[in-house]
């Protein structure tokens, strides 16, 4: 940990001085969400979003049939999960809070460390990923392909004779994109297309702190409230890091297969963040700012869950963060009174809709057994 401690000193130095000759741009302000932007190699269309709808609450698209993308993203609980940490494949324990889906069409990387691009490349990557859904890509095609409504709505969505899983992924991608917040029901939303009655007193106090005073604007600022870059903070540490046998495994593991420098993994029992992607020393513990809306419903707070409450998120901003050497120049104590973090946290809770968006999961169609001469239609890469 000296060797690490050392050398994110020497990357914070250099970091610092290229940030005092840099030019000091502006934010845009708060603004509401425009349409959801759709990839043209994905469009939308009825029957890939009632396959999506489908494939994203089936745990047959996990290894051991036991793990759908609704286990860890559950619509009652703000389309995340109010563990600390999220839960992954059973036997195992993941090293990060869980972000929510809501609203994760608007992000353009997504992940805590920005490594995936698009919700496709993220549906494939957390159903095979062997501690989240350790689903084998052949094994899972071919589950599919022995499920006949599903053989028919891929056919209709796709134009495919078999399942592709591929398709898969853009089916549950495509229905993600549905899932955003409805301006109509955030008061901030309304507040900003001119309603002047859609916020509280307490809110619009808040307001005039976030742009203000408690200068939360400068990161999180837009549609998203979110500039998407990455910061290091200095959040607690998770105690479930040192207490959790399994989180100790995984948060080891992390960094052996994402080819850490040998050095730096056999000293570090911590998440390293944006380093993942740059390998960039200076980018060790920096996490994307994640969006502020719907924290009504999206608790724990940050990226390894160590807030549980809104008010503890503000308590930790306004002490100015915490301790860490390459820590972001732009928290400082604010020196917040109790009543001026009463209405910022009014004014946080404005962001989210005063009701949350739940889908009901739908009946799941069964698995039926293909008769000899299905099977032998079938192309030869889809056996098993």
């Amino acid at each position: 940990m000296k060797r690490l401690a050392s050398l994110l000193l020497v990357a914070a130095a250099i970091a610092g001085a290229w940030a005092a000759l840099a030019p000091k741009p502006g934010h845009p302000p708060l603004a509401s969400l425009p349409a959801v932007p759709v990839p043209a190699g994905n469009p939308m269309s009825e029957d890939k979003l009632r396959l999506g709808r489908m494939l994203f609450f089936d745990p047959r698209l996990s290894g051991d049939a036991s793990t759908s993308c609704a286990s860890c993203h559950v619509p009652q609980l703000g389309w995340t999960h109010n563990d600390a940490l999220a839960r992954g494949y059973p036997g195992h324990r993941l090293w990060r809070n869980n972000p929510t889906v809501l609203n994760a069409a608007h992000y353009t990387r997504l992940m805590w460390d920005g490594t995936l691009d698009s919700l496709e490349v993220q549906a494939r990557s957390a159903m095979q990923a062997p501690v989240e859904g350790n689903g084998k890509a052949s094994m899972v095609e071919m589950r599919l392909r022995l499920i006949p409504e599903y053989v028919a709505l891929f056919r209709q969505a796709f134009g495919t004779e078999w399942p592709q899983l591929d398709h898969a992924w853009q089916a549950i991608a495509a229905f993600e994109r549905t899932l955003v917040s409805d301006p109509q029901q955030v008061p901030f939303d309304r507040h900003h297309a001119g309603d002047k009655a859609a916020l509280s007193e307490a809110a619009r106090r808040g307001l005039a702190l976030f742009e203000g005073k408690a200068g939360c604007i400068r990161c999180h600022h837009g549609a998203l409230a979110s500039d998407e870059g990455f910061h290091a903070l200095g959040v607690p540490r998770q105690p479930l890091y040192d207490a959790h046998p399994l989180v100790q495994i995984a948060v080891r593991w992390q960094n052996g297969q994402r080819d850490v420098p040998q050095a730096v993994y056999r000293d570090l029992d911590e998440d390293l963040g944006r380093y993942y992607r740059t390998r960039e020393p200076a980018d060790i513990g920096k996490f994307r700012t994640p969006t502020l809306r719907e924290l009504k419903y999206t608790a724990p707070y940050m990226h390894n869950g160590a807030f549980a409450t809104l008010r503890e998120v503000v308590d930790f901003f306004d002490a100015g963060g915490g301790s860490v050497p390459n820590k972001s120049p732009l928290l400082k104590p604010l020196g917040l009174g109790e009543d001026e973090k009463n209405d910022l946290i009014a004014f946080l809770e404005s962001l989210s809709m005063e009701r949350p968006l739940i889908v009901d999961a739908p009946v799941l169609p069964p698995m039926q057994p293909l008769d000899g001469g299905e099977l032998c239609e079938q192309p030869v890469q889809g056996r098993i």
